[in-house]
């Protein structure tokens, strides 16, 4: 049979183990498309899978990765054929189903989403997971009726890739958006995607009080614990906060009082079992409201032997904006 390349994660006495290593093609897990994967990307939960700091892998061994771009090579489901171009976020790749660092992937064909017109595979790898969940958050927060009339808008993680793509789509759209961020040397990137204002992580990490002066209409967070219950205290009347990442933990410290006293709404930002509809929606966006220099401007590229450590770097936070991993 046919072996290809791959990175594998193995369970160990001492926790788990990676390599770069010829994987067969019989092994592969069930599904009823065959996908020769030519881009991926690393985002923060593939970083925890790589690192072993948080149980994202289920079964061993495992082929890590949450989403890739490639061609079909084989079908037997109704919506795809061989040469198609598709997408695939999510669906528990790379967690239960065997994932993306590698040169070939069998998936459901439900779980496809067509590429774009005018996006290479490269170009939807730079936005991957991180990006499409940063859209999902921001046609949440529209559904919620905001608009740039409404007020300004804080992004949290800013310089990370759900921030980063997040300070980009809002500044296109026409938001005033403040970026916090924990790398302060980091400003003048954040300005050139887009945002208004700059402000330090700090200034979200301290005690929180059940109500703060009102600075936002809503925001996009990708942190979580008190970062997050500080934007919810300091969310103006009726306004709206999206919920997306937890890289600063699962708890929320937080009251009730922002949500029966101002109205704020917590809106939840699910990226890995959304029904298609929504992806393709959020693809259909991305397409024309990212700006695709802005784009360039947040990616460096690697290739699949540089994986793991792109995943320790970026579990330490010392990644910004995307990578893309080239899979050839």
């Amino acid at each position: 049979m046919a072996t290809f390349r791959a990175i594998v994660i193995e369970k160990a006495e001492a926790g788990q183990t990676i390599a770069l290593t010829a994987f067969d093609e019989a092994n592969l897990t069930e599904g009823d498309v065959t996908v020769r994967v030519e881009w991926s990307t690393v985002n923060y939960k593939d970083g925890l899978a790589l690192t072993g700091e948080s149980p994202v892998v289920r079964r061993f061994p495992m082929i890590p990765g949450i989403d890739f771009a490639g061609t079909v090579e084989a079908s037997a489901h109704a919506d795809w054929k061989a040469s198609d171009k598709v997408i695939l976020n999510g669906w528990g790749l790379g967690e239960t189903h065997l994932g993306a660092y590698a040169q070939k992937a069998r998936v459901k064909g439900d779980w496809l989403v067509r590429l774009p017109a005018t996006m290479s595979a490269r170009d939807a790898m730079a936005i991957g997971t991180a990006g499409y969940t940063a859209m999902l958050a921001v046609m949440a927060l529209e559904r919620h009726g905001l608009t740039p009339a409404s007020g300004p808008l804080v992004v949290t993680g800013a310089a990370g890739g759900v921030g980063s793509v997040a300070v980009a789509l809002l500044a296109k759209l026409g938001y005033q958006v403040t970026a916090s961020t924990g790398r302060p040397e980091e400003a003048d990137y954040l300005k050139r995607l887009g945002a208004a204002e700059i402000i330090e992580r700090k200034e979200l990490a301290g005690p929180v009080r059940p109500l703060a002066k009102e600075r936002w209409a809503g925001g996009i967070d990708a942190v979580g614990s008190t970062t997050l219950a500080n934007v919810l205290s300091m969310t103006r009347y009726r306004g709206a906060v999206a919920a997306c990442g937890l890289a600063g933990g699962m708890d929320l410290p937080a009251s009730v009082a922002p949500f029966i006293l101002r109205g704020v709404s917590l809106l939840g930002i699910d990226s890995v079992y959304r029904p298609r509809a929504d992806r393709e929606a959020a693809w259909r966006r991305l397409e024309f409201d990212l700006d695709r220099a802005k784009l360039m401007e947040m990616i460096s590229e690697i290739g699949l032997a540089e994986v793991p450590e792109a995943g320790r770097l970026i579990v330490e936070g010392r990644v910004r904006g995307r990578i893309v991993v080239k899979i050839g």
